[in-house]
């Protein structure tokens, strides 16, 4: 990220992709709290929070004309995430999850999103995504983006990674790498292959790099990261330090110790919209990941995708 698009002086404009679901949290058969996540909303979400009136923040997806999708909508336009790049396909509800937590905080996933109406956002002929793309300054999706759609979806995301990286815009790409949603790890890494050249920042957690290519070590997958055809990189190592850089120049940056880990869920998706919000406002990536960490240190210690807002009130931007 060369220059930052906040240069300008006016708003910066970035649009999220992906898919939101339902989230149930607890034990099955026990007490469910019921709320909402995605791995590119909770982004957003935070995005918002984080970057203050100088940050847009657009959420790109499919939901239903069901209610829970018309609440869930609500929601988001209460935390300040702009809205009119969502699709309303009739019929059609947003997938479901469930979060059982181990005593460590570690995540156990259980989804039901065949059907999810996230699925279907590049079935028209052309989305509210590509149609405004050129007003926007910056892009930010993730594996799952990719895994979610079909083929055709998968091309036109490229396509339009590619149009408005050339077109100077920021695009960033997050590893999130879920291995039930492929047919395969061989079709994972094509799709990824093709989203990191498209990309001009990548968001790296090096387990999921270590799971995609199958790598012995942990430090074969950062070498594995650090060598990705990107400009600029942020690679999360968990409670290792950071590195950010590219072109063989590299910083560390500390992680946050905290005192207990409640829930490990959205702290990689708390970390890029920390680092985004100000990397995008043209802090330095270093000083950039430190507000990453940050926030998702104070994220893990709550439970939930997204953690209540006057948690983290001293983090947010003005």
């Amino acid at each position: 990220m060369n220059s930052s698009p906040s240069a300008t002086g006016r708003p910066v404009s970035i649009a999220a992709l992906g898919e939101c679901m339902l989230e149930l949290q607890g034990q099955a058969f026990g007490n469910l709290r019921q709320t909402f996540g995605g791995d590119t909303l909770n982004t957003a979400v935070y995005l918002a929070r984080c970057g203050g009136p100088r940050l847009r923040v657009h959420y790109a997806t499919a939901l239903g004309d069901d209610s829970l999708s018309t609440g869930m909508l609500e929601r988001w336009t209460a935390e300040g995430v702009q809205t009119g790049l969502v699709q309303r396909l009739p019929g059609r509800v947003p997938g479901l999850y469930l979060i059982e937590l181990d005593a460590n905080g570690e995540r156990r996933f259980h989804y039901w999103r065949g059907q999810a109406a996230a699925r279907s956002y590049f079935d028209t002929a052309a989305t509210a995504l590509e149609e405004q793309a050129d007003a926007l300054d910056a892009l930010y999706l993730s594996g799952i983006s990719l895994a979610i759609l079909p083929q055709a979806g998968r091309e036109r995301v490229l396509a339009l990674m590619n149009r408005m990286r050339a077109a100077g815009k920021v695009v960033a790409f997050d590893n999130n790498y879920r291995p039930r949603l492929w047919d395969s790890v061989a079709d994972a890494r094509y799709w990824y292959g093709r989203a990191f050249a498209a990309a001009s920042v990548a968001l790296i957690t090096a387990d999921d790099h270590q799971a995609l290519h199958g790598l012995p070590t942990l430090e074969a997958a950062v070498s594995a990261a650090q060598a990705l055809p990107v400009a600029e990189l942020a690679i999360k190592r968990g409670a290792l330090s950071t590195l950010v850089g590219g072109d063989g120049a590299w910083q560390e940056v500390p992680t946050e110790t905290v005192p207990r880990v409640v829930d490990t869920t959205a702290a990689g998706d708390s970390f890029a919209a920390g680092y985004m919000s100000q990397r995008l406002r043209g802090v330095a990536p270093a000083e950039a990941a430190a507000i990453g960490n940050r926030l998702a240190a104070r994220v893990i210690q709550h439970p939930g995708a997204l953690i209540p807002r006057e948690a983290m009130q001293d983090l947010i931007g003005g």
